[in-house]
């Protein structure tokens, strides 16, 4: 992954098996932390070509490549940003710890992992990025973009994250004094 960069951002998580992740892993116009703004269109060819590979967007935990967490079934470049829909598989056991520290509140950031194709440095620091190769959108704890906000927490019977939680929560205290 030689020249990958990443972005942070703010997004969506949920738990149990087939659980659901909605957000935005870029905003676009919007100067990050690092001084850089994504602009609209930067996403637009990678995808393509990911598409036409018949690839796709990987789901990682705090960028590292060998904790994949989960899959993205949908990475699209909208008039806002890059939107993202997933699955976190608590089958993995990275899956089911960033459940719970995002149902916790503990983590609640996304990342982008990326190349910078094409980009403009601005005058004062900072660069406008115009094209970008998109690798990974990672689950983490500290983003960079801080708009980037998750924007659904629920599993796929359409349950609260907290629910869901407080809910194996009782089972376990309950086969606990059995």
């Amino acid at each position: 992954m030689t020249g990958l960069e990443t972005k942070f951002t703010q997004p969506g998580v949920a738990l149990s098996d087939g659980s659901l992740i909605r957000g935005y892993a870029s905003v676009f116009g919007v100067k990050d932390r690092g001084g850089d703004i994504v602009m609209p269109g930067a996403y637009s060819a990678s995808l393509k070509r990911l598409t036409e590979a018949g690839g796709g967007v990987r789901m990682l935990w705090q960028h590292d490549q060998g904790q994949p967490i989960g899959v993205w079934d949908e990475v699209v470049e909208d008039t806002h940003g890059l939107r993202v829909r997933g699955r976190l598989l608590t089958d993995v056991a990275k899956g089911r710890e960033a459940a719970a520290l995002m149902a916790a509140g503990a983590v609640d950031g996304l990342s982008i992992g990326y190349r910078t194709l094409r980009a403009e440095k601005q005058t004062g620091g900072g660069r406008r990025l115009y094209e970008l190769e998109l690798w990974e959108v990672s689950l983490v704890t500290f983003p960079m973009l801080p708009v980037a906000r998750v924007s659904a927490k629920e599993d796929t019977r359409g349950e609260s994250l907290m629910a869901v939680f407080a809910k194996g929560l009782d089972e376990a205290r309950g086969a606990l004094k059995r």
